[in-house]
Order: C-alpha cells, then structure tokens, then sequence
C-alpha cells in the first residue's frame, strides 16, 4: 500500500488533554476579557489573568419582591459555595469615603442613587482579592433594567441568575410577620421560622417599612421594573418558587448554580453507548451522528469492514468469526485504534456503540486514549428486548423489516415469505441478555459518571433524552 494514501493517524491524547485542563475554555475566557475590557497592553492583561489560581468562580445574581427570601436564600448559597456576599448595603458601607457619603446623601433624601454611581461602587468592590478569588452573590440588585444594562457596558454579568417569585398576597402576609436580628442582620419570621435561642429570640425586632401600604408600594414598584431586568439575563435566568419551605428553595437553587451554561468553547462529542441486546444503541448512534456530524462507530461494522479490506488486524479476527467465537480483545482494540485516531474522529468527535462489553475492554480503551466524555446506560427491560428482537422479520424479496405487533406485513403472501435471523431466535437473544447482565454491574462502577436512560420508549423521545446531556455542560458537584 502506497504509504502517502494511508489514512492520516492523529494521537487522542491532545483532545483528553485540553478538555481535562479546560485549554478551549481558557482561550475562551481569555478573548472575552479582551473584548470587554480593552486593556492598552494586552498582552501583560493575559498573563495577569493567567495567574489566578482559578477564573471559574461563582458570580451570582439573586432577585425577587420584597419578602421572597432573598437575603436567607443568598446568605444560605453563600455559606455553601464559600462566597462573598454583596447587597445594596454592604456595597454603600464598603465604599470608599467621599463615594459612601454621596450615595447616603442621597439615600437620607429618599433619592435613588445614581446609576453611574452604582456602578462605579460595585465595579470597585468586585475587584477585591475575596470577589476575585472566591466569587461572589449579589442580592437585590440590580433594581431597573438600566442599572442591568449598565452592569453589561461594563463586562460584569453574572454567570446564573436566580428569580424568587411568589404570589403578592403570600409576599404581603410574611412581611407582617418578618423580623431581623439586629446582631447578625439574620431574617426570622413569626409563624415560619421562628428561632429556638432565646438570646436571638429577644434580639429580634420588627423589619421597618414592612407595613402592609408600603409593602403593596414595593411590589408595584418591583413590578415596574423586572420584565425589562429579565429581558437582560434570559440566557441564564432560573424561576424559583418562593412560596414552599426555605430548604427546598435552597435545594433547587443549589441544583441550578451547579449546571453549567452552554460554552462556545470547542468540544467534541465522544460518546459511548451501553446496553443490551435490542436497546436501540445503533439507532440512537445514527441519529446522533446524522444531527451533530460526528462519527458513527460501530464496533461490529468495523470488524466486518476490517475483514473485507483483508487488514491484518481483519484477517487475524477472520478465524474468529468463522469459528462463532469471540475475537480477541487486542485484535478488537487493534482495529478501533485504526479507525478511532483518523481525523475524522479526532476533529468531529464519535459515537461508539458496541464495545466496551466489560470493564477490561473499557479500560484498555482509555489507556490508549480513547476516553469518552459522555457515557450512556441505554436500560430496557428484558421482556421488551424479547418482544423487540422475537418479533421481527425481513422480506427476502423487497428487504423490507417488519415487527408483528408493530409493524405487521399486510398481506399474508408477505407474511409467509417473512425470514428470521439466526440472531433473533429466543435462545439466543436470551444468551445475549445473559451475557450483557454479567458485566453491567462492572461497566457502570467503572464509568461512575455515566447517565442511565430509559429506552424502553420512543426513539425519539430517547434521542431527545441524550441530546439535552450532550450538548449542555456535566453539572458540577457541590462541595459538601
């Protein structure tokens, strides 16, 4: 064979290494500073960036009416995440002096303070060592869809935004009943959540201007301002109803801040898909392969091919096939290597059904490189796979597949000419089963972060079940 016609081979360790150490995300964050920040020299702006010890900090924003738990949910995710804690207030008494008196001047007139202002405080406090290292929640702001715009100008947006929303009439009754620590600044209330220390309980006072009228006179006002502050964050805005138990607020507050938003960073699809016999692996693999334009790899294909182009590695399984045997592991990893490291694969990303079949296999794979970032459990009951594979038969004349309770031949001259695979008599299928149970349990404590799918429904439906974990970031584990 002519050697300037083999197929271009490219090493899979390049795309693991820059996706373990996020090189695509890093570039991307890298020209999102510049652009917004249009620094005179660049190029020592870069290495200042660089040498923080981590730019993927939380930068939360948490808004919602009055009495909605913003402070008890914001403080909650604070201790949580390990954050800074910005409000309204604190952001007024961290300022710097001449602009602290300025803004109090304003408020002991009941003015509002000037945008520009704000924004000139914030941008001062959100580059403190603790913001910068750690991230940051900031609650109750921004107020109007100008002050929102105003954070945009200035390249501070934040990565997720959470909405606490709940009836007005809710809102109103837990103003009432709403008290504040005066040593801690902590919110309890009456009736829900009342504190068991007596020392808090006799530090507690009444929440100033949470009569009923100026309550209502927030919530029109609020009212006013949110359509036009969402229209700002849609892309990374979450509802969250207020009206249930603190705790569950919490929870799905929690589950939100750990997904992450969808990257325009480079990323390559390299999926893998488990499941028994007659799950639909191959179907869900065409599909994905025909959407996304990635590899479609399946292991039973490749061999075949391989022994048709009378490879070394195909005329080494040949004998194998021939004797109904399974070929041999390194024969197999041999002629997936081949395939797995053209550019195709390496540039596009795959899909690869059939293999691995137990732990051994899966681990050879990624020790030559092959490492998948997404893997899939495909689960069907085992009465389904027999149903699906039992009752299926091929037209010899026309090559058209049918299934007798789902897609019956219509006339009985094509029922009688129907054939059967081998493959799909009853004791073999249940072979097949008993072989892919066996080593299940060893596949799915290898890849521990693998999602398991129902397929036992509309192809579809399942597709659309294995798009959505596909396209969107892994959510991240909260540290305990």
């Amino acid at each position: 064979m002519d050697a300037t016609k083999r197929p271009l081979l490219i090493p899979p360790e390049f795309a693991n290494y820059c996706e373990k150490h996020g090189v695509f995300e890093m570039y991307k964050r890298l020209l999102e500073q510049l652009i917004i920040t249009k620094p005179d020299d660049p190029l020592t702006f870069m290495i200042e960036l660089l040498k923080r010890d981590s730019d993927d900090v939380p930068q939360i924003v948490i808004l919602g009416p009055p009495a909605a738990g913003k402070r008890t949910i914001g403080k909650m995710v604070c201790a949580k995440l390990r954050t800074t804690y910005l409000t309204a207030d604190n952001l007024i008494a961290e300022a710097e002096m001449d602009t602290r008196k300025q803004a109090q001047e304003f408020l002991a007139k009941n003015q509002p303070v000037p945008t520009d202002m704000w924004i000139n405080i914030i941008k001062e406090r959100l580059k403190l060592y603790d913001c910068i290292r750690r991230g940051w929640v900031m609650e109750g702001f921004p107020q109007t869809r100008e002050q929102a715009q105003a954070l945009q100008a200035e390249g501070i947006y934040p990565k997720h935004f959470v909405l606490l929303d709940a009836p007005d009439t809710v809102l109103i009754e837990r103003a009432a009943g709403k008290r504040i620590d005066s040593k801690t600044g902590d919110i309890y209330h009456t009736t829900f959540d009342w504190p068991s220390n007596p020392e808090v309980e006799a530090r507690l006072e009444v929440v100033s201007g949470n009569a009923e009228e100026d309550v209502v006179n927030k919530l029109v006002q609020y009212h006013r301002h949110i359509e036009g502050i969402i229209s700002c964050y849609e892309k990374m805005l979450k509802t969250i109803n207020a009206d249930q138990p603190k705790g569950d607020v919490f929870q799905q507050t929690l589950t939100f801040l750990c997904s992450q938003p969808r990257s325009v960073a480079p990323h390559n699809p390299r999926v893998i898909l488990l499941g028994a016999t007659g799950s639909g692996k191959g179907v869900q693999a065409a599909l994905l392969a025909n959407k996304y334009n990635i590899v479609n790899i399946s292991c039973g294909q490749l061999i075949r091919q391989a022994i048709v182009d009378e490879t070394k590695a195909g005329l080494a399984a040949k004998t194998w096939v021939e004797k109904k045997m399974l070929v041999p592991d390194a024969i197999l990893l041999n002629i997936l290597k081949q395939r797995m490291s053209q550019l195709d694969c390496v540039s596009r990303g795959w899909v690869l059904h059939g293999y691995p079949k137990t732990r051994e296999q899966g681990e050879q794979l990624a020790q030559a490189g092959f490492v998948p970032n997404r893997v899939f459990f495909l689960d069907v009951p085992n009465s389904s796979v027999m149903e699906r594979l039992t009752l299926r038969a091929t037209d010899p004349i026309t090559g058209e597949r049918y299934h007798m309770l789902y897609n019956p031949p219509r006339t009985e001259e094509v029922k009688d000419r129907l054939e059967r695979h081998p493959k799909d008599e009853e004791e073999e299928v249940r072979k097949r089963l008993q072989q892919y149970h066996a080593f299940v349990d060893e596949l799915s404590d290898y890849y521990e972060d693998a999602q398991h799918v129902i397929a036992d429904q509309d192809p579809h439906t399942v597709f659309e079940c294995l798009e959505s974990m596909i396209v969107n970031p892994i959510p991240k584990k909260a540290e305990s």
